[in-house]
């Protein structure tokens, strides 16, 4: 049992993939703990791979390799599963599905300076809010307007 598990609190890992060169796909999953009696099994919070992950993979690295995360042996067909801090699972969450649906590299970039930028509870917010609103794309392309404007 993981910690975040017998402590009672919300419990998030991080699903890893090597799918090719430089093709890696990366999923938030929210797994079930005392905290979430509702959750029965795990629950897929967003995820990223191919070009749209290489434009933030640095900045993802990095807050993983700060959590003792690394990716760096992870061969061509191996998948691999690391547990997520609960805020580190909510601003790659909220990252991964602001970005899934964009296209141009510009605004991706000021996007993800934007969410790296944010406090802990408005990032939880906007995750909140994408999550079980009955219109998410409008939520995030509300979110997407306002990072933007910056």
């Amino acid at each position: 049992m993981t910690q975040a598990i017998a402590s009672g609190r919300p419990a998030y890992e991080l699903r890893s993939k090597q799918r090719g060169p430089s093709d890696l796909e990366l999923e938030v999953w929210q797994v079930p703990s005392t905290a979430t009696p509702e959750l029965k099994e795990p629950k897929r919070l967003a995820g990223l791979s191919g070009h749209k992950l290489l434009i933030v993979e640095g900045s993802v690295l990095r807050k993983l390799k700060a959590e003792k995360v690394s990716l760096a042996k992870l061969k061509k067909g191996e998948s691999r599963r690391d547990a997520l801090s609960e805020d580190l699972a909510m601003a790659m969450g909220l990252l991964f599905k602001l970005l899934a649906p964009m296209r141009n590299v510009t605004s991706m970039e000021t996007c993800a300076r934007g969410i790296d930028a944010m406090a802990r509870e408005e990032s939880a917010y906007w995750l909140g809010m994408a999550m079980h609103r009955k219109n998410p794309r409008r939520v995030l392309a509300a979110l997407r307007l306002l990072l933007s404007a910056n």
